[in-house]
């Protein structure tokens, strides 16, 4: 009486009637002993204890999901439980944390009684917190899969007989897991390399351009490539959406298909409308599509096919667009690259692929160690860039251009589309 009582918000939800028990507890401050919905259905008459008052403070946990949902659909939560407190799930990435990490390390050593880890093994669970929260200066506070690599870290060396945890050893159950959930990345692979599934790293295409996406396995996300086209011809469809058509597209990649088309517009300014007929399409992409990190490259493959300039396939890229043109943050950014890395690795490098991200996602980069040593080497290239022009010069080693007074500099990339829009508006028309 008087004290506190902490409750799991989703476990309490799951026993029939216990929600609701609680909620008149609270509201009347008395507990019954055998409350009416407890009874059911032994409900026969029987001698009924007084109701005991009670003073209790109830602390509830859960996700946000769970809170907005009792919030939304009760209204005695709001009343009874007043004071909300946010946990965040990521911390800043400086000393304090640093030792918030190793005092977690150190707390699961003592507990479960585990081998020591040195500095490099509480360096490389830190750097790995970094990567799982994939943004700049911050660590996740996933606590408990920092501790399940910590603990197969611990197995590594213990059957290696090494007296201490090292980064080697955390980096190795790193890729243990990264093994055991890797059947998708593998299949694709394997697909790549028998020739089932186009993607090409060498050589320029008209309208083709190698996209990049992310699948989950759990808690592992794996990169791959996917190749993007676009064909243009004289007519008035517009830009077609072939996944949109085909019901496979999702809100968030039909919203960016949207700005897709306002960018278009923004970008080709004519005297005109714009009349062609345009498709783009995921090729080989037999599942739904959805998110908008594919509209950079979408917009960079549908130029292409306008001027009849091929993009270079030694480069893929990935960021969203706005109407204005700038490359918006995506997910996923250090997998992207890993999986077109992959990718080039098993078709051998050139020496001159890469890819292209937003600018703000440069900072979230945590790539694997051999990525950042064939960048070191100069064998594979990171472009972080701000606008998709910036980007539409890398793929097709050409000048944009600069609109300036509704017009562009000439021989540049955007003027050859100005007027490839006007002949095809004269084509269609008649004029």
């Amino acid at each position: 009486d008087g004290g506190f009582l902490l409750l799991d918000a989703r476990e309490l939800l799951a026993e029939p009637g216990a929600w609701k028990i609680l909620t008149r507890t609270l509201k009347n401050q008395l507990l019954e002993i055998v409350p009416a919905e407890m009874a059911w259905p032994f409900s026969q008459p029987t001698l009924k204890p007084e109701p005991i008052p009670v003073n209790v403070r109830v602390i509830l946990t859960g996700d946000a999901q769970t809170y907005y949902m009792l919030d939304n659909h009760d209204p005695d939560f709001p009343e009874l439980f007043k004071v909300l407190v946010d946990f965040d799930t990521e911390i800043a990435r400086n000393q304090t944390s640093y030792h918030n990490y190793a005092a977690i390390v150190a707390k699961l050593v003592v507990e479960e009684d585990l081998l020591h880890f040195d500095n490099t093994g509480v360096a490389a669970l830190i750097e790995h917190g970094a990567r799982i929260c994939a943004r700049r200066n911050r660590l996740t506070t996933n606590f408990p899969r920092v501790a399940d690599l910590a603990r197969e870290g611990n197995y590594l060396a213990q059957r290696q007989g090494a007296e201490l945890v090292t980064g080697l050893h955390v980096n190795q159950a790193i890729k243990r897991t990264k093994l055991r959930g890797g059947l998708p990345s593998k299949k694709f692979q394997q697909m790549l390399a028998n020739g089932t599934i186009n993607v090409f790293t060498k050589g320029k295409h008209i309208g083709e351009i190698n996209g990049l996406a992310v699948i989950h396995a759990g808690p592992v996300v794996y990169g791959f490539p996917s190749r993007i086209t676009a064909t243009v011809a004289p007519g008035r469809a517009g830009v077609i959406n072939i996944e949109g058509r085909a019901d496979m597209s999702g809100s968030i990649h039909t919203k960016g298909f949207a700005i897709l088309g306002g960018l278009l517009r923004h970008m080709l300014p004519t005297n005109h409308p714009l009349t062609f007929s345009a498709s783009i399409a995921f090729e080989q992409s037999y599942g739904g599509i959805d998110g908008d990190s594919a509209s950079g490259a979408e917009f960079c493959c549908l130029i292409s096919a306008i001027t009849g300039i091929p993009i270079n396939q030694e480069y893929a890229m990935t960021g969203a667009i706005d109407q204005h043109g700038r490359l918006q943050a995506i997910g996923g950014a250090n997998e992207k690259i890993e999986g077109f890395f992959d990718t080039c690795k098993a078709q051998n490098f050139t020496g001159n692929q890469g890819v292209i991200i937003p600018k703000s996602n440069a900072g979230d980069l945590m790539l694997r160690a051999d990525v950042q040593q064939a960048v070191k080497d100069n064998k594979f290239s990171i472009y972080a860039v701000k606008y998709v022009l910036e980007a539409l010069e890398i793929l097709c080693g050409q000048a944009a251009g600069e609109l300036k007074n509704n017009t562009y500099p000439k021989n540049s990339i955007m003027a050859k589309a100005m007027d490839k829009a006007q002949a095809f508006w004269k084509n269609t028309t008649n004029k």
